[in-house]
């Protein structure tokens, strides 16, 4: 598996590729290189973690056309569009796809190591944020819908009077639906009960 400091070049000239590749191994980074966007959708499968410096316009498949390929194969990792020929319309309809930065050639190199390291940093925080909301939904699809009518209740502040009587039922019940509701989803206070209910659709829904 290759590390989260992989880089994945994609350029139709080999001149670009060999320069570029030169210079991010020199900083440490381990490089793959193609010189076309099907050559890499045929080793796609092996791709884990890294950056794909992705060249905009190629023969054949152009890198916003595998940006789009890759979306649909569930392949998300973090893009930098390079382009000899980019303009601001080729940059926002990338950065609305969901590229990560945008550099037109001749680019410095000092400013390409700067950007895939800030790339790296920011997709590295994603990911954390992408699983912490994929454990709570899964900690919040253990909830019964009494508990989640009571979850919702806590995270707006009510006391576990007023939900009592918002639910008809006895303050002993809430308090335990209430403790029930901080082990399944495994909250060490009220604070973290409403940081992890951020993350929970279905806290959001109509109760």
């Amino acid at each position: 598996m290759a590390s989260k400091k992989s880089v994945y070049l994609i350029d139709d000239d080999a001149a670009v590729r060999h320069a570029i590749g030169v210079f991010l191994e020199g900083a440490g980074f381990l490089v793959r290189v193609y010189a076309s966007a099907r050559d890499f959708l045929e080793e796609c499968d092996t791709v884990h973690g890294g950056v794909l410096l992705l060249d905009q316009r190629m023969p054949g498949m152009s890198g916003m056309e595998l940006q789009a390929q890759l979306g649909k194969l569930g392949i998300f990792l973090p893009i930098i569009f390079i382009t000899g020929h980019g303009d601001i319309q080729t940059s926002v309809a990338a950065m609305k796809a969901g590229a990560m930065d945008f550099l037109e050639k001749p680019f410095d190199n000092g400013e390409l190591l700067k950007r895939i390291r800030e790339v790296l940093q920011k997709a590295a925080v994603k990911r954390r944020e992408w699983e912490q909301k994929s454990e709570v939904e899964q900690r919040c699809a253990t909830l019964t819908s009494r508990e989640l009518e009571v979850m919702r209740c806590i995270v707006q502040g009510k006391s576990s009077r007023a939900i009592a009587e918002q639910l008809g039922v006895s303050i002993r019940t809430i308090e335990v639906h209430r403790a029930r509701v901080m082990l399944k989803m495994g909250a060490a206070s009220l604070p973290d009960l409403v940081r992890k209910s951020a993350f929970c659709t279905s806290c959001h829904g109509s109760g």
